[in-house]
């Protein structure tokens, strides 16, 4: 049952008439919600005692580094459901996802040497949360040059599925790390089960800001996955119905 539902709903041409119709919906709201948040959280909340205005970075470098890793997960997930169900659609997300991941794990890093300068007196330093957000914007490009170096696109999407999986590892290593080791990195002023250590006024645009950029990256995926399907079904005679 769960394999006919999938494949039900998991065709690249049902999927590419579906983006099409939720994309312009997705964009423009999530683009008004960065955009508010960002000018709320920059020039709205007060400056912070210990840091003054240097946190401000915040409500680029967190959403940054939350979809940094949850893009990561989502390639894990699609890569389990294509070796599983061979559902070749999540083949080519996988695909389409990791350019952006490298892209917002690169903005998660830069934005957080900017913020390091101030606050920890350096741009770089050798900490667990860095060195492991480092490896994994090494995976993204290591997994991109590997599927893009086989002429064989089953498969380039069998082993690049596989070691997605493996890499996964890496995801609850970046966000244990400041339990499990000396950093630089504060704990996280955000978790489930206690208060939020991060004063309401600097929160709430932080989510917004959060939700926001969430949605611009999934445009930016469903982008992505439209230029990585068509090239793989360029042959097939919806295709040319399509373009």
């Amino acid at each position: 049952m769960i394999k006919k539902f999938i494949h039900q709903f998991a065709s690249p041409k049902t999927y590419l008439f579906q983006v099409d119709r939720a994309y312009p919906y997705i964009f423009y709201t999530s683009l008004s919600i960065y955009l508010g948040a960002l000018f709320w959280g920059l020039f709205l909340t007060s400056e912070d005692f210990v840091q003054g205005n240097s946190y401000r970075i915040i409500y680029l470098h967190v959403p940054a580094s939350f979809i940094s890793q949850s893009l990561y997960l989502a390639m894990a997930f699609a890569s389990a459901i294509f070796l599983i169900w061979k559902v070749k659609l999540s083949a080519y997300l996988v695909r389409s996802i990791a350019p952006i991941g490298a892209v917002t794990t690169f903005i998660a890093l830069v934005s957080g040497a900017i913020w390091g300068i101030p606050t920890w007196g350096t741009w770089w330093a050798w900490d667990a949360r860095i060195i492991s957000t480092l490896i994994l914007f090494i995976m993204y490009l290591g997994l991109i040059s590997l599927h893009d170096s086989f002429t064989d696109n089953e498969k380039a999407d069998k082993f690049l599925a596989i070691l997605v999986i493996v890499g996964s590892v890496n995801i609850p290593i970046i966000k244990m790390s400041v339990e499990w080791w000396s950093t630089l990195h504060q704990t996280a002023s955000i978790t489930v089960t206690e208060k939020p250590a991060i004063d309401p006024s600097m929160l709430y645009p932080l989510f917004g800001s959060i939700i926001g950029f969430t949605g611009i990256v999934v445009c930016l995926v469903i982008l992505s996955s439209k230029l990585q399907i068509l090239k793989r079904e360029k042959n097939k005679s919806w295709v040319k119905d399509y373009v």
